[in-house]
């Protein structure tokens, strides 16, 4: 095998192998750095990342980058809990689909299925487990990404869940039990307030547990109709990752990669597609404002969405419905 051919497989294989993540717990550290007065650009640079890539809303993000970026935010702002530190300050619609897919459901129980099904749209490395029995069992794990490399990102996903719960009900929801398994010596005794117990470090799982009870906790912005035009788009984006058509196409995800390559296509350009073909369809239903076919996609803003629309079709959503024009998705 040549050595050009050698290197193409490699990078197919690289490729195939990188969890990737939509981003927005990076661009939630950006925004802090920025608003303490650091220079982001030094630390995008060692984590791998660019100026570019964080300033366009729709771009994903390496997991490992973002891991590395959280580190470097972290001796940035002298805050060795950064994750800790954003998940008790950020404001949930910042994460985007999934907090949708999750406040419009029914209930607590039916939100939290919800993530467990959903949640590698927006991370690929996270691994959200959902388990109910004597008590509610709520658990992370990792997929292409060594757990011990992070510590950040993790305390981010185990208290920004419980706050995204404690919200969504109205209630102070109080584990009864809270473990994560990496070491912590500082600054554990805040994170025990924010719990309402104990928080177990060193611990075999990343995991905390509700009373089982807590399934049935309706939620306050429980919308039927939005949700299950969520859980739509949501089956429709798992349909499209790389796992999921090589599988269905009986092929390994390098060899997927290759024929894409050969195309002249890219995972990238395939989901981009997804996401235009999507907003066609939903601008087409009048009783569908343009902001919430935004959130439909993933979008934090209106403007990105008008922005990604006008590039895809060279009109903005806005436009396509004031000229009554129907499109081909």
């Amino acid at each position: 095998m040549s050595t050009g051919t050698s290197s193409a497989l490699n990078s197919e294989q690289d490729l195939a192998s990188i969890p990737m993540a939509g981003g927005g717990l990076s661009r939630l550290a950006i925004a802090r750095l920025k608003s303490a007065g650091v220079e982001v650009a030094p630390l995008l640079k060692r984590a791998g990342l660019t100026p570019e890539a964080i300033a366009e809303p729709e771009e994903r993000l390496s997991v490992r980058s973002q891991i590395a970026l959280l580190d470097e935010a972290a001796i940035a702002l002298k805050d060795d809990c950064i994750g800790f530190t954003l998940a008790r300050d950020f404001d949930p619609r910042e994460i985007g689909l999934l907090y949708y897919v999750m406040a419009s459901s029914q209930t607590l129980g039916d939100g939290l299925k919800r993530i467990a099904r959903y949640s590698k749209i927006t991370n690929e490395a996270l691994v959200f487990g959902y388990q109910e029995g004597n008590r509610l069992v709520l658990s992370l794990g990792y997929s292409g990404v060594s757990r011990h490399s992070d510590r950040h990102q993790i305390e981010f996903c185990m208290f920004g869940v419980l706050r995204v719960c404690r919200m969504l009900t109205g209630q102070n929801l109080v584990p009864q039990h809270f473990s994560i398994s990496h070491y912590r010596s500082e600054g554990t005794s805040e994170m025990a307030r924010f719990v309402g117990t104990k928080v177990e470090f060193g611990a075999d799982r990343d995991e905390f547990t509700l009373n089982v009870d807590a399934r049935e906790l309706p939620l306050i912005h429980a919308d039927s109709y939005l949700n299950d035009l969520l859980l739509k788009y949501c089956e429709a984006a798992l349909a499209g990752r790389r796992d999921d058509i090589a599988r269905s196409l009986g092929m390994s995800k390098r060899t997927l990669a290759r024929r894409l390559s050969d195309e002249g296509l890219n995972f990238t350009e395939i989901l981009q597609q997804l996401r235009r073909d999507l907003a066609v369809r939903y601008l087409d239903d009048r009783k569908l404002h343009v902001s919430k076919i935004a959130w439909l996609l993933g979008f934090h803003e209106v403007s990105a969405f008008t922005h990604a629309f006008k590039r895809w079709t060279g009109k903005t959503p806005r436009e396509i419905r004031t000229a009554g024009v129907t499109m081909t998705a």
